[in-house]
C-alpha cells in the first residue's frame, strides 16, 4: 500500500477528523477564557485585594527596579513574572472547569439514550430450505 492510500484512510477515519475538529474548538475556547480571565476575572479580583494589577507584578532578576511595566523589565533582563503565573493558572482552573462539566454532561446524555433491543436472530435462507425439506418428508 503506497503512502499516499495509507494517508488517505487514515485521514478519512471519522475519529481524526472528530479531533481535528475539537482541537479547533478547543484553541478558539482557549482565547475565550484567556481574554474572560485577563479582562474580567483579574481585574475583579484585583479590585477586591485593593486595585492590584496582577499582571505586571514581578521579581526582578538583574537589578532593574520594579517600577517598570513587565515587558519593559523583560527587555532590561530576567524577570519572575509570578503575577502572569497567577493569571494562567486562574485561566487554567476555569478551563479545567468548564471542560470537566463538558465531559460530565457528554456522560450524562450517553447513560440516558436507551440501549436499543438486540436484532431477532435471522435464520438463514439454507435452514429454512433444509426445515421445509423436513416437514415434506415428515408428511
Amino acid at each position: 500500500m503506497s503512502m499516499l492510500q495509507e494517508f488517505k484512510t487514515f485521514v478519512s477515519r471519522g475519529n481524526v477528523v472528530d479531533l481535528a475538529v475539537g482541537v479547533i474548538i478547543g484553541a478558539a475556547f482557549g482565547k475565550i477564557v484567556d481574554s474572560l480571565v485577563g479582562d474580567i476575572v483579574m481585574p475583579v479580583i484585583g479590585r477586591i485585594v485593593g486595585g492590584l494589577d496582577f499582571s505586571n507584578y514581578y521579581i526582578p532578576l538583574n537589578g532593574q527596579g520594579t517600577h517598570l511595566v513587565l515587558a519593559e523589565a523583560k527587555k532590561a533582563g530576567g524577570v519572575i513574572a509570578y503575577g502572569n503565573f497567577v493569571t494562567v493558572s486562574v485561566g487554567f482552573v476555569i478551563l479545567a472547569f468548564v471542560i470537566f462539566q463538558m465531559v460530565k454532561l457528554v456522560n450524562a446524555m450517553k447513560k440516558a439514550e436507551p440501549t436499543p433491543a438486540p436484532a431477532p436472530e435471522v435464520t438463514a435462507e439454507d435452514i429454512l430450505l433444509l426445515r421445509e425439506i423436513r416437514d415434506a418428508l415428515k408428511k
